[in-house]
């Protein structure tokens, strides 16, 4: 016969853990150690049980997106994973580094950087005129809606004026096209270039997700299937109302070399 468990221990138990009766895989504490830190409450998900506990600042997840402005794959990843998830999220959970450039190739002519893109020239122009919109406005929730706006619009390149009058009506369209057509778009681009190609390990796909520094197949694919649910698992502050749950379609494909 398996020795009795004190009735003590298991009015504890419930105390702390109504309904669970064991730890999670992540948490490697007794139950009356779960509220003795916030990161010992956070790995045992005991969070709602310690209320007395100082919530310690947390960093953000940082996302970094590698992409090409006409790959459907990068739109639809845009379009239906991130900007949903940053709408949703505080700034303090997730900061995200847009750089697109993805497949594309760049030589120097005669001094001037020259681009070749997977999608053709339009692309490189799509490419141009996020990083130019991205030079000019700087703060990133001014510029990543009109990107939103561009990505999910029927033509990336024509559709900056609109988006920029629905969005950033204080930006100069003027300015942004100055940008596209100088010196300046395209040293930008060689450093979305140099960015591009300083991955580790190498991207051999867009869109490419790079999560706190890190790319793996795992975190890419849980990236395309459910990218609220990543953030969430991983953001180590205390968990924002989005992070109640969301769905998880099916992964999206990607845009090989």
């Amino acid at each position: 016969m398996a020795p009795a468990v004190p009735l003590a221990l298991l009015a504890l138990v419930a105390l702390l853990a109504p309904g669970l009766g064991v730890a999670l895989p992540s948490c490697d504490y007794p139950a009356h150690l779960w509220c003795s830190s916030w990161e010992i409450a956070v790995a045992c998900q005991a969070e709602s049980r310690c209320a007395n506990l100082s919530r310690r600042a947390a960093a953000p997840v940082e996302l970094s997106l590698y992409y090409e402005s006409l790959c459907p794959a990068c739109r639809e990843f845009l379009v239906q994973q991130l900007f949903p998830t940053w709408l949703l999220l505080p700034a303090e959970a997730l900061n995200i580094t847009l750089v697109p450039y993805g497949n594309a190739e760049e030589r120097n002519v005669s001094g001037k950087w020259d681009f070749q893109c997977q999608h053709g020239p339009e692309e490189c122009l799509g490419n141009m005129i996020e990083t130019c919109l991205m030079h000019e406005a700087e703060d990133f929730g001014t510029y990543f809606p009109v990107i939103f706006c561009m990505e999910s619009g029927s033509s990336v390149t024509k559709n900056l004026e609109a988006c920029l009058q629905i969005y950033a009506p204080q930006l100069d369209g003027g300015r942004i096209a100055a940008c596209v057509q100088g010196d300046t778009g395209a040293a930008l681009m060689h450093r979305n270039a140099q960015l591009t190609d300083a991955l580790n390990p190498p991207h051999n796909y867009v869109p490419w997700i790079v999560v706190n520094g890190k790319h793996t197949d795992e975190l890419q694919a849980q990236a395309q299937t459910s990218l609220l649910q990543l953030i969430c698992r991983l953001y180590q502050g205390e968990k924002p109302k989005a992070c109640g749950g969301s769905g998880a379609p099916e992964p999206l494909a990607s845009c090989r070399r």
